[in-house]
């Protein structure tokens, strides 16, 4: 019998469970506030009497930092201690959400924001690798894996419901007070739970230049697909970002080609199915955030629901996934995560594709409801299925990193599906406006042409799905690292 069935179960424990829950929750408060703010951008801009312009930095100054500074933040845990990092990122995310809150001009909200978004990208793949390091093994980490995959779409739907209820309710400030009591908890939890890891420190100095070359890459690549569908993806300066970002990126990788201690050791990307893992969240992730975009115009500007209607249409589908979440950490163990996360991205966009076909005057039971439902319980496959992939044979020290690969990926693909499905949504709209249709109906048929569009981008990732790894849950046998580093030189 092997070592790994031998191996007592840590979640068994009350230690194990607290554990999990501390860590699914630090998850579910960063999910969250991804979206928590939309439903609350209406009543800012009234208060503080803000320009559109103004008031979109509020979304793009939060994608800036926490998708930019990702892999920095994923790097740091493991070089600094995954706990350092996980409490450091939690402080300012309870601090910065204070300051929004209290904020009375435009200029303090979006500095917040910023600071919000740095705090996200220390604390999701601390966490991350927190979670993957201190349940290694069989049932433990397939259910572990299993829950933090299902809190990922749980949280980004949740805070669509908690920002409709909580802006018609006590008031937009609310949407950012509620996060530092959460903060405040785990700061009095992580040290009590999460071991410490101060054995892991840099010896060899720091990479500068790679995380200069990473970050100013990733949030210029960010800032340049947020702007891009206001600005046109033809004009000048969009180009010019566009470039610039691919030439920073491209920079980033000669040069942990060349150095002997990386931000990024490249090696990684040898465990296998890593790097189809990440696309495959890249791709659905972009579908399904970008469905809770255009639905959500759909049901204010065109059905005519006010927040608290429009948050709750997404009850159901939270629902959904909470369940085919549970139901997935028992379908792995017995059929692998390739299988399921094929078969859930495919669902995923199925459920988006029906969404396509929504009509002016629609209903919700009618024309929402069964697309949102289906398209949850793909999600939550995919969610549950390809985190426990992405993790696979990943070895503790580069836990942070390829937690950080993995949710760096998914902004990524967030803000990228989101600015080309604009993009679309836009030129639809437009284009029916000049052939003398009325304007619900134009504004319909562009958001009908960007589900669509954003079915098939969810679906491609059943194809990117069929070169992941097909893991049970159980901890794939690791890479050997310094051997892989040793190629890796040799080859630069």
């Amino acid at each position: 019998m092997s070592t790994i069935t031998e191996e007592p179960s840590f979640l068994a424990t009350r230690r194990g469970k607290l554990t999990l829950i501390l860590l699914c929750t630090a998850a579910f408060l960063d999910f969250v506030d991804s979206s928590i703010v939309n439903l609350a951008l209406p009543a800012i801009q009234r208060e503080m009497k803000l320009s559109v312009t103004t008031l979109q930095w509020i979304t793009t100054g939060y994608l800036l930092t926490y998708g930019g500074l990702m892999l920095l933040g994923g790097r740091l845990a493991d070089l600094l201690g995954r706990r350092r990092i996980l409490m450091a990122g939690t402080a300012i995310i309870g601090i910065s959400s204070a300051t929004a809150g209290f904020a009375h001009h435009s200029e303090l909200l979006i500095g917040s924001r910023f600071a919000q978004g740095i705090g996200a990208a220390l604390m999701l793949p601390a966490a991350l690798s927190s979670l993957t390091t201190s349940f290694r093994h069989g049932s433990d980490r397939s259910t572990a894996l299993g829950v933090w995959g299902g809190v990922g779409g749980l949280g980004a739907a949740s805070g669509l419901v908690l920002g409709g209820v909580i802006t018609q309710g006590p008031g937009w400030r609310w949407v950012f007070f509620v996060n530092t009591p959460v903060a405040a908890l785990l700061l009095l939890a992580i040290p009590l739970l999460i071991p410490s890891d101060r054995h892991n420190e840099v010896r060899r100095g720091f990479d500068v230049l790679g995380t200069v070359l990473a970050t100013g890459g990733l949030m210029l690549l960010v800032y340049a697909l947020v702007e891009a569908p206001d600005r046109g993806w033809s004009s000048a300066r969009t180009v010019l970002e566009l470039l610039l970002a691919a030439a920073l990126l491209a920079g980033f990788v000669l040069n942990e080609h060349r150095i002997s201690n990386p931000l990024v050791p490249l090696s990684i990307f040898r465990v296998r199915g890593l790097a189809a893992a990440d696309l495959t969240q890249m791709l659905v992730a972009a579908g399904m955030m970008s469905l809770f975009f255009f639905v959500t115009l759909y049901a204010q500007s065109v059905l005519g629901y006010g927040e608290i209607k429009a948050g709750c249409a997404y009850l159901p589908f939270s629902a959904t996934i909470i369940v085919v979440s549970g139901l997935t950490t028992k379908l792995v163990p017995r059929f692998g995560t390739r299988p399921v996360t094929v078969v859930g991205a495919a669902v995923a966009g199925f459920g988006i594709l029906l969404l396509s076909g929504i009509p002016t005057h629609g209903s919700y039971v009618q024309d929402l409801l069964p697309g949102l439902m289906i398209t949850a319980a793909g999600s939550a496959a995919v969610f549950v299925a390809n985190t426990t992939a992405a993790n696979a044979g990943v070895a503790a020290d580069k836990a942070g990193l390829a937690a950080a690969l993995l949710n760096t990926a998914q902004q990524i693909g967030v803000a990228l599906g989101v600015a080309i499905l604009t993009a679309i949504s836009v030129s639809r709209t437009d284009s029916q406006l000049a052939q003398g249709h009325l304007p619900l109906d134009a504004m319909t048929a562009g958001f009908r042409r960007a589900l669509l569009f954003a079915g098939i981008i969810a679906a491609l990732g059943a194809v990117t799905a069929l070169r992941t790894v097909s893991t049970r849950g159980e901890a794939a046998e690791p890479v050997a690292e310094p051997q892989i580093d040793k190629v890796a030189v040799q080859q630069s």
